[in-house]
């Protein structure tokens, strides 16, 4: 797109979540704590399902992959967020905002197909419990956690290429608590039109058929639930509605920052801060920890443990 990267400016200031520093001391304690929680509850996820053999399920094979995503995906941007409420100078380099760019992008758009592979599994044990294990074999499921990862590293990648060539002359700061896209290309000395456009298109490739195939998949649950048994419906009425509502915690706030901006600096704030850090703390509670099979889980190895 541009002949070399022009770029003078080597770092850019982030404005953070707030200018009180009263109110950044309390963010601190508070995103500090929710931070340990998401890595230790997605930490205690993927020991559990790796160590437990009770749990080495397609189902469970799946979610691990999710929590260990969530970690990172929140790990991108919540320790540079957390320090930085306690720095006056707010700075990051800007190798590390290509980096947080990059790696944002490559997990977020990882997860959103990897939440779609979990609706095909969920569909296939309710809808064809003859043949799951069959269809959903260690094969496939590696198979699909590979191309969630493929698909995020290229999308990832084609916003990285056009970004890193933008020149950047003059300001430098991002009224945010992270280096994302819409706000790095609006303070690119060119017309940001194009650009804009060409973000909504590249997330609404990865976005929309993903969010088409989770309609269907969970229309097909339901309608299937529906012909079912009352106790059988009920205990999977209940997993799909958990399902749902991770999908729209992560989705909503995603598709308005950057398939249809709503273009509202507060309002974008609150929504990256859902999907980084409110989406990686619920997944583990609501997908996996309240799973009767869990709790098991960890009884037994609580009992290894004390035994």
């Amino acid at each position: 797109m541009y002949e070399k990267n022009q770029s003078v400016v080597s770092e850019f200031v982030l404005w953070g979540l707030s200018h009180s520093q009263s109110t950044q001391l309390l963010l601190f304690i508070m995103f500090l704590m929710l931070y340990v929680l998401i890595v230790s509850g997605n930490i205690l996820v993927i020991v559990l399902i790796t160590v437990d053999s009770h749990l080495h399920s397609p189902m469970y094979f799946l979610l691990a992959n999710l929590s260990f995503v969530d970690m990172w995906l929140s790990t991108v941007t919540t320790p540079k967020m957390i320090t930085d409420f306690l720095r006056e100078n707010k700075t990051i380099s800007f190798s590390g905002c290509m980096s947080q760019i990059f790696f944002t992008h490559c997990i977020a758009a990882g997860e959103t197909v990897l939440l779609v592979v979990i609706a095909y599994d969920r569909y296939v044990a309710i809808c064809k419990p003859l043949h799951y294990f069959t269809i959903m074999n260690r094969k496939r499921c590696t198979g699909l956690v590979l191309t969630s990862w493929t698909i995020g590293s290229c999308h990832a990648l084609s916003h990285l290429v056009v970004i890193v060539q933008l020149p950047f002359c003059g300001p430098k700061e991002i009224d945010s608590f992270f280096c994302d896209t819409p706000r790095i290309i609006k303070l690119a000395c060119v017309d940001s039109h194009d650009l804009d456009i060409f973000t909504n298109v590249g997330c609404g490739f990865v976005g929309i058929p993903s969010f088409i195939l989770l309609f269907v998949s969970y229309t097909n649950i339901l309608r299937t639930i529906k012909q079912s048994s009352k106790a059988g419906a009920s205990k999977a009425l209940s997993r799909c509605t958990a399902h749902i509502t991770v999908v729209m915690i992560f989705f909503v706030p995603c598709t308005f920052i950057y398939v249809w901006p709503l273009n509202i600096t507060l309002l974008d704030k609150i929504f990256a801060v859902f999907y980084s850090v409110f989406t990686p703390l619920l997944n583990p509670a609501i997908y996996t920890l309240r799973n009767k099979e869990v709790k098991n889980a960890m009884k037994r190895c609580v009992g290894l443990f004390l035994g």
